[in-house]
């Protein structure tokens, strides 16, 4: 693992490297993570001695020396090995980097750390890497919360940067892995609720968002499966249509505290063939989710509730060989589709005299057509050596839902409106959560690659894009108010030859 470009220091060596506490000649001892250009401020992190108890013992604190220290957090207490040349043992050292986690999650809606199980320290692969950006994860969350206000975005947008840099991403994938599904949840929510309330902060005062980099995704390929996970705050997506008017305040709080997460899994397979090889690419499942970055009570109380929040109306993936000078050609797998019309044989009629003055019978006849669509249609399409994998929302007139507007009238007649109460009906769009999932049941068509067989027993990278759109219409509120806010993403997946 190369070594960070950033001017971060190095806490994991430095806590190694102190002295035994009975070598101290004062009560604490810091590490200084960024001095402030603006000010005479500085930001570290510092190790204390706990006066308070008889057996030797230490707490971790993160602290701005402005003026006077103004400490931001504080750890638990830790006892010291006062007679070996290291002041904290493996098991210690563990237990502090749990509280590190500890201090991220409970800044979150949810604090359910049942899942949370880290193994030895020492077979954990880059375990200095992780160790340090768990601590710059919770400096961050502690300067939006705790920081003050004259200070803190200088800090933010340094930890920003070393966050969001292409180093620190590949040891947050590898923290991700470690941590597990079911707590990297947590730690995305609670990361992307602090953002969501800098964003806040940031417009309210008129900052620019051009430094923010709200997205965080990753991918992994193992045997015959890739997967792409993702995660973006809704309030740092890009508004591609919004209408004129503008969200009343509660309305507005609703919209703001959710998060898309999302994963996007692909299976494969190779088949070898006399002249060339098939790489065999289906889709396993998708799921984008829309979560709340807050408790239910409080979005309740402060906001439109939890049912008003943006959907998904589009997905959009692009898969690519990333080197094709061995790709001979790809095919997909699905006809396109047309909507199934139903022509209905009966006919009305209508009948009536003529008035007195003339002689006769009236009759009027109409025919009656119908028409089934689905609400999700899903198209395949090739580009060069690109699959193109689309997903489109469609309302009930049969218009795609990012290029259209809900009609006035629904606020009259929510009954014929399939966008009112969306995740309650039983012909609903999305799952009762408010997302989708597209499973290989109903989406699995591959699409197939012709390789060059001289590319058996080798890796080949794949290059996948992808954009998301979400989408708010009124749910059980009385708002002409709607939007459609986009992002994309880029990740490159490995798929073995084997």
């Amino acid at each position: 693992m190369a070594a960070s470009s950033s001017c971060f220091p190095d806490v994991w060596s430095w806590i190694q490297n102190l002295p035994p506490i009975t070598q101290w000649n004062r009560d604490s001892m810091s590490l200084g993570i960024y001095s402030l250009k603006s000010t005479k401020a500085c930001l570290k992190f510092s190790i204390t001695k706990n006066t308070l108890n008889h057996t030797p013992s230490v707490f971790f604190s993160i602290i701005v020396d402005y003026n006077t220290p103004i400490s931001l957090w504080n750890s638990k207490s830790f006892k010291t090995n006062s007679q070996g040349p290291k002041i904290l043992d493996e098991e210690i050292t563990s237990s502090l980097f749990n509280n590190f986690i500890n201090g991220v999650l409970n800044y979150g809606p949810m604090k359910n750390t049942t899942f949370l199980h880290i193994p030895p320290v020492d077979t954990i692969s880059h375990f200095k890497e992780i160790f340090d950006l768990s601590v710059f994860t919770l400096t961050l969350l502690t300067c939006i919360y705790e920081a003050p206000h004259n200070i803190r975005s200088e800090c933010l947008t340094a930890l920003e940067n070393y966050l969001t840099s292409s180093y620190s991403r590949e040891i947050s994938k590898m923290l991700m892995r470690l941590l597990g599904s079911n707590i990297e949840e947590q730690w995305m929510r609670s990361l992307n609720l602090a953002i969501t309330n800098w964003v806040v902060e940031l417009k309210a005062s008129k900052h620019s968002l051009r430094a923010i980099v709200p997205l965080f995704s990753y991918a992994f390929s193992t045997f015959e499966l890739c997967k792409v996970q993702l995660y973006c705050p809704i309030v740092a997506m890009d508004i591609e249509t919004s209408s004129e008017s503008s969200p009343q305040d509660r309305l507005k709080l609703s919209l703001r505290y959710h998060q898309l997460e999302g994963v996007i899994q692909f299976a494969y397979n190779v088949i070898p063939q006399e002249e060339y090889t098939n790489v065999v690419v289906k889709v396993d499942n998708i799921r984008c989710d829309v979560v709340r970055l807050v408790t239910k009570t409080l979005m309740a109380k402060r906001g439109a509730g939890e049912v008003e929040k943006h959907f998904p109306s589009r997905i959009s993936l692009q898969l690519t060989p990333a080197f094709q000078t061995n790709v001979l050609s790809v095919s997909v797998g699905r006809s396109s589709e047309n909507p199934i019309h139903d022509i209905g044989t009966g006919m009305s009629v209508d009948a009536g005299f003529t008035p007195p003055t003339s002689i006769g019978l009236n009759v009027t006849a109409s025919e009656t057509t119908t028409m089934s669509l689905k609400p999700w249609k899903f198209e395949q399409s090739v580009y060069g050596y690109s699959a193109n994998l689309n997903w489109y929302l469609h309302n009930l007139d049969g218009r795609e839902v990012i290029s259209s507007k809900p009609p006035k009238t629904a606020m009259c007649c929510p009954r014929t409106s399939w966008f009112k109460d969306r995740y309650s009906k039983a012909s609903r769009a999305f799952t009762k959560q408010g997302g989708v999932i597209f499973a290989k049941d109903e989406y699995g068509d591959a699409v197939v690659w012709k390789v060059d067989k001289g590319q058996m027993g080798k890796s080949m990278e794949w290059e996948l894009k992808g954009w998301i759109w979400l989408t708010y219409w009124p749910n059980k509120l009385r708002t002409f108010h709607n939007e459609t806010r986009r992002f994309e993403f880029t990740e490159t997946l490995n798929i073995s030859l084997t």
